[in-house]
């Protein structure tokens, strides 16, 4: 039975309630869900019927096809001037001690020691500083373009832009302008956290707000660039606060079309200021992925951090909306490790990141950023292959 018949079988339950009948078949009409239909799902919708409405839409889209890219991660610092309470890997400038401050040149050593891998991005996000600065930052984007032109940069969150950009006395409008010139090619995710206020000036207080990370990611939406989008779920937050950010990432994307990948991201309490609040299990984390799914009708791709759920949780979300899982991870990344992750020292191989797309009767597709087709892994054959020099790294993307 393909994903259509189970929906329309669906349908014809006469056990479903009225409520989550209309909704269903809403998404059969390829009609968008409102607000207050998202808050039900969350609160109504069970897991076995949140999953039929999300992989039909998964399928429609994307049919079998399951997304990865290829590319390496530098974190100019851990070091950082707010103090998020749900953050296990930053640390206060008077923590100097505990974290790290890459130089330019350090940095410039990373990408040069990946010249002979078939990386096709460099992701940079880290803490705030000071000396990390607008000029630092054109500066590092301009000599990365130079030594490899065809490595896409993909750089940096509206809270670091936010930052520099108010230290450089420039409008968001010119700052991104400034960036793209100096190579930045497209932006990840990070720093949504969750937008209302009233969760927001909990966890996140000082740092830029909701309104601010998303006028940001308008202007260079304005320019005709890319980025991503994520959401901070299951810690203090109640259920109408994740559909209203997500209904302000819906009422962004209508206006400029620019967000390519939604990424849900699960709290984690080890070793930072909220550690007495309970994770989210893992079904709770599928139906997320799924509700996503279905209330951000204009995004193109769900993503997963298979690092961040574990791997058998990443083969469970491609049957729940995600269609895309990342990639092979960088063991030394600490950003989930540290907030407990499951995969402490994780890595994959290709091949195993193949196989383990295949094994749930998916069709791997490794992707560049912006979603253009490198390789098809469906009827690929695998010579022996060693341990790559490089993973993906699970950071907010």
């Amino acid at each position: 039975m393909d994903a259509e018949q189970q929906l329309r079988v669906l349908l014809n339950d006469a056990r479903l309630a009225e409520d989550l009948k209309h909704i269903a078949q809403k998404v059969l009409n390829h009609e968008r869900v409102t607000f207050d239909e998202g808050v039900t799902l969350y609160k109504k919708g069970e897991l076995s019927y949140l999953g039929i409405l999300a992989n039909y839409i998964r399928e429609k889209r994307h049919g079998n096809k399951t997304y990865f890219n290829r590319n390496f991660h530098i974190e100019p610092t851990n070091l950082c001037v707010y103090d998020c309470k749900f953050c296990s890997y930053s640390r206060l400038i008077k923590q100097r001690g505990e974290g790290w401050e890459y130089t330019m040149e350090e940095m410039l050593d990373i990408v040069k020691r990946y010249d002979n891998e078939p990386v096709t991005e460099v992701h940079i996000v880290g803490g705030v500083l000071p000396q990390y600065d607008m000029a630092f930052y054109q500066q590092l984007f301009s000599a990365i373009k130079a030594h490899r032109p065809n490595l896409h940069v993909k750089a940096l969150t509206p809270v670091e832009y936010h930052y520099i950009f108010k230290k450089a006395k420039v409008d968001y409008a010119t700052g991104m302008r400034l960036m793209k010139e100096s190579g930045l090619e497209s932006m990840p995710g990070g720093g949504a956290e969750l937008f209302h206020p009233e969760v927001r000036d909990q966890i996140a207080k000082d740092k830029c707000t909701g309104e601010q990370w998303l006028q940001i990611h308008e202007e260079w939406h304005k320019l005709g660039m890319r980025s991503n989008a994520t959401m901070l779920y299951g810690h203090i937050e109640e259920y109408w606060h994740r559909v209203d950010h997500m209904e302000q990432l819906r009422h962004l994307q209508d206006r400029t079309g620019g967000f390519q990948t939604f990424i849900p991201l699960k709290f984690r309490n080890k070793d930072n200021q909220m550690s007495n609040v309970k994770e989210s299990s893992v079904v709770e984390d599928l139906r997320n992925y799924a509700i996503a799914r279905i209330y951000l009708d204009n995004f193109d791709h769900i993503k997963a951090y298979w690092a961040m759920i574990s791997r058998t949780t990443a083969q469970l979300s491609l049957s729940f909306g995600v269609d895309d899982i990342d990639g092979t991870l960088d063991d030394t990344t600490k950003i989930y490790s540290m907030a407990g992750a499951e995969e402490q020292n994780p890595g994959m191989s290709t091949k195993q990141l193949v196989e383990l797309i295949k094994n749930v009767g998916r069709h791997p597709i490794e992707r560049d950023t912006l979603y253009n087709v490198i390789t098809d892994y469906q009827d690929y054959e695998f010579a022996d292959e060693p341990k790559p020099h490089f993973y993906k790294l699970p950071v907010i993307n």
